[in-house]
This record gives C-alpha cells, structure tokens and sequence, in this order.
C-alpha cells in the first residue's frame, strides 16, 4: 500500500471516530445520567506545535477512541451494544491494518486523549531526483511514556526489521529519533520513523518531518498552533469540540494533485472546523479565512424563508436564502482571487449554464435580490428529478421583463410558449412536439415534451421543470417544507440568525448522489459507519465575523 493510501486510510479513521458514535451519544447530551462530555472538550490540539503554520492539512481527535466506545456502549439499547462494538473493533483494525501491530495489546496501554494527523509539507525533501515526496505525522498523545517506550522497542524489534534496511538511532536537540534506512530505496514509504516528545509518541515517513517538527516546538513563529490565521478563527469557534480539522486550501490542491508547490502560491485560503457533539447529531462549525473583504457581515436572517412554503416535503434538496445577487457577488470577491473554491464554483457554475445557452450571473442573479429556494423533487413518473425554483418580487426589479425574457429565450431555442390554467393560477408552459411511433401498425403520433413552467403566486415567481412539480408546488401550501417536522430536525442545531441553508434528505439524497457522481459510492464504502444512522444533514452560512466567513454544518442523526 502506498504512503499516501494508507495516510488517507487513517484520515478517514479519524473523521469516522469523530462521527461513528454520535448516533448514540446524542442520547448522553439529551437524557443521559452522565455528563462527561458537554459536546466535547474546551481546547485545541495541543499537537499543533508540531505542524508547520503551511502544512496542507490537519485532522485531530481531542478524545480517546476507547472513551467514546465506552459512553457509546453505556447509552447504548442492549440490542445495539454488539453491533457497535463490532463497530469499533472493526476501526480499531483499520487503524494498525498496515502496522502488524495489536491495537487492544499493544496502543491501548498507552494511548491518550489525543490524536493528529497532519501532511505537513508538499515535497520535503526537495529533489527532483526522487519526484514529488509529501511529509506525514502522526502525533498520539501517551497517559504512560514508559509504555510507550515499550511499544516502540517491541514493534521494531518484531515488525520492522528487515534484512533490506538499517535501524539508525539519533540525538536531535535533546530528543531521540529511531527511523529506519533502506537500501535499495532511500526514499521511506512507510511511518517508520518514530521518537518520544514529552508525553507524545510521533511517527513521520522520513526523520527530517521528524527534526522540522522538533524546530516547530522550539520556534513558536514555525508552528501552526502559534499561526494567527488558526488563532483567529479557533476565537470564532466557542463551542466545545471532541475534533479540530484544518486545511491550507492551495496548499492543500497541490497535494491532491501532486504538485511541490502550490500553483498561486502567494494566495491565503484556510478552513478550520470544529466538530461537537449535540442533541440528536453532531455539529461542525466552520472558519474561512482568506476573503478579499474584511470588516462585520452580521446574518440577514432571523426565520426560515418564505419561499420554503412552495417547496414540496419530499424534496430531496433544498438551497433557500435572499439576495442571490449579493450572495453571488460574496463569493466573486469575497473568495481569493483564482482560489481552489472559487474554481470549484466557477465550474458547477458553468455546467450548469451552458447547456442553457445562460449566463447566470448576468440574466438571473442580479434580479434575485429578494428570498428565494430552489429545490430538487422526486419526479413522479420516477424518471429524473424535477426542479423548483422560487423567487421572492421585490419593487426594484422589473419581474415581469424578466420572466418575458425567459419566454423568449425559449422560443428562440425551439420551445412553444402557452398558457394553461392549474389550481385557479394562470401557468406559463414551454413545450415541444415529438413525433412517437405506436406498437400497433407503427402508427406516428405526436407528443408534447415540457421544458418548463412558471407562475405568479402572491409576492413570488415559480420556475418548475414540470406540470407536476409545479402542481405539488402549488396544492399543498399546508404541507410543505416550512411546516415540516422534517426541516426542524434538519436544522434543530442551526442558529436562527444565519444566510440561509442548504439541506439534504439523505434517504433519497444518498440516491441521486451515487447516479450522478460514481467516485461518491467509493467514498461512502470508505465513510458508511459515519453514514448509518445519518437522517439529514443541512449547511448554514452564518455571516462574517472580523473578515472571517461563518458556517455551521448540522449532521442530524435523530429518528424522525
């Protein structure tokens, strides 16, 4: 297995232990006796001194895997207490998988209540010889370093070894370095090399990621925990944690891509997100840092959205907000320049837009300056899914230009515009004849393909890719998703000052996500502990906080 592999492994090991168990720890923090862990612990990684301030990438656990299998197993249903014991051993197994090494014998005895993760450089050695070499630590916290000692002298002695590499010890500023040196291939491609900081075990794949994480400890202005970026958004974040993940966003699209050196290297783009616990699921909080603006941004929204009253309960996913013309205009000029997210944006943007022959930013946004939803619903005839858009008016904008334009645009692209009327509201359709051959004596007839629909309703446009869709849109104002006990689970954790959410219906969503984007059934193979009690999960922007951009991601894990 190859290094990057096997660090990608660990890293979803860890992103599962932050999740794996919340399904049954909500009921700790909901009606549980015990109160160990009011969402999580108050601290930061205390191994950040370790991680360069320009590492690519960070994930920490702030909890011992055995204490969340232990609060997991005491509020646990008796008849689930197997399964996820089952669950846990079976991470405790991926995580040494590759080490020949017993976790409950051999890690157990001494592990403490930390764990990181980090790739914290691009390619540290620097020799083109040999391409491109990613540094990678694994820092674990120790409750007995005389253990720990222990373990280390044992898994050499026994597991690496090996008649074609050298086991070299070596004094670094006071600290000893045990690594392995191969002969037939200088380069290491395992985390064989180890030493004992204080009350920390490391690993690296290479001494030097050893040494520069000893210079990191010793000079405050190297490490990460002492970067003013991480600092800044770690004081956004007030709630309790049980795990720290940050990311160096061009740093860290040169690692996936290989690269030695970020592509615009003098760009700034970070995200910290801190994972707690909470009633029914589990909380991120997020910090984005690296926006062209600075200054306050405080949410715009205090209540769900009007525009959610047209938004059938089954739908799958749902985006709602207001002002998608300035929201738009953030994300232009909020984002660094050519950025990865910007990128990222910019083409979804664009897949979207040119099939239509539209650009969005020019003929859609600047005139959506009021609330608005747009929704993905389950087609009826169970084909693809239909889409509503929802679009509140407001007196500055001409809606009824608008909507014109787009009638046109439809003609021009073959589509006869008619009107019909449904449920007492006169409903604009654009259409289109086929010719279709019969089974008996191939008899031709014609049949009318819809492309569109659109109506006025009170103070709001709908957009609709269908005459059902817009049919449910219109005929159940009662039972849409604004009064659902569904969207309230959704975003029982999100506060009600924010910009709007985007929410997923992971029953159906799960679905739609494996048809469109097949690496997605990969990745859920890799993640599914973290996905089997997993009900929905919403994305919430909350503002801007001194220049840094706020959101919370709610993972409801609840029973509906």
């Amino acid at each position: 297995m190859k290094l990057r592999s096997f660090f990608i492994i660990l890293a979803i090991s860890v992103f599962i232990l932050l999740f794996g168990a919340s399904s049954s720890l909500y009921w700790i923090l909901g009606q549980g006796p015990l109160k160990l862990l009011p969402g999580g612990v108050f601290r930061e990684p205390i191994t950040a001194v370790f991680i360069p301030k320009q590492a690519p990438f960070m994930v920490s656990l702030l909890v011992n895997p055995d204490r969340l299998e232990s609060l997991a197993q005491y509020i646990s249903f008796p008849q689930n207490r197997r399964r996820s014991h089952r669950e846990f051993l079976s991470l405790e197994k991926q995580l040494v998988s590759t080490t020949g090494l017993d976790y409950q014998t051999q890690i157990q005895p001494w592990l403490g209540e930390e764990i990181t993760l980090a790739v914290t450089s691009l390619d540290f050695d620097r020799n083109p010889d040999n391409g491109v070499q990613p540094g990678y630590l694994l820092a674990i916290a120790t409750k007995d370093r005389k253990l720990a000692k222990v373990f280390l002298q044992s898994s050499y002695s026994k597991n690496v070894i090996s008649e074609t590499s050298d086991l070299i010890f070596e004094s670094y500023k006071g600290v000893n370095l045990i690594y392995q040196r191969h002969r037939d291939n200088p380069v290491n491609i395992r985390l064989s090399a180890t030493a004992i900081l204080d009350n920390f075990v490391l690993f690296a794949n290479d001494p030097k990621i050893l040494r520069d994480a000893i210079n990191n400890v010793q000079v405050r202005t190297l490490n990460l925990k002492n970067s003013t970026n991480y600092q800044e958004a770690l004081k956004t974040i007030t709630e309790p944690r049980i795990g720290i993940v940050y990311t160096n966003f061009p740093a860290l699209s040169a690692w996936l891509g290989h690269l030695p050196i970020p592509e615009i290297p003098e760009i700034t783009q970070t995200l910290t997100v801190a994972f707690s616990l909470k009633s029914k699921g589990l909380v991120a909080q997020t910090a984005l840092i690296g926006g062209s603006e600075q200054g306050e941004e405080p949410p715009v929204l205090s209540k769900p959205v009007g525009a959610l009253a047209y938004v059938p309960v089954e739908s799958i996913l749902t985006a709602a907000g207001t002002n998608l013309n300035k929201l738009w205009s953030q994300i232009e000029t909020g984002l660094a320049n050519k950025s990865p997210l910007q990128q990222l944006l910019n083409s979804i943007l664009v897949s979207v837009q040119e099939p239509l022959g539209l650009d969005f930013s020019e003929k859609v946004f600047p005139f959506i300056q009021g609330e608005f939803s747009l929704a993905l619903v389950p087609s009826l005839d169970g084909g693809e899914p239909d889409v509503i858009f929802v679009a509140q008016k407001v007196p500055d904008v001409n809606f009824s230009e608008w909507v014109e334009n787009f009638d046109q645009l439809a003609q021009e692209q073959g589509y006869s515009v008619g009107y019909l009327p449904l449920l007492n509201n006169p409903v604009t359709v654009w259409t289109k004849l086929n010719t279709a051959t019969g089974n008996k004596g191939n008899l031709t007839s014609l049949e009318a393909r819809v492309s569109g629909v659109h109506t006025d309703v009170n103070d709001y446009v709908i957009f609709a890719t269908s005459v059902e869709a817009i049919s449910q849109a219109l005929s159940t104002p009662k039972i849409t998703l604004i009064h659902s006990k569904k969207l309230q689970q959704a975003i029982a954790a999100i506060s009600p000052e924010n910009d709007g959410y985007f929410y997923v219906d992971w029953s159906q969503g799960k679905k739609l996500l494996e048809q469109k984007l097949p690496i997605f059934k990969v990745i859920e193979l890799s993640i599914q502990p973290l996905l089997n009690n997993l009900q929905s999960f919403t994305v919430s922007s909350k503002g801007k906080d001194n220049g840094i951009r706020r959101a919370t991601i709610f993972l409801n894990l609840g029973v509906h």
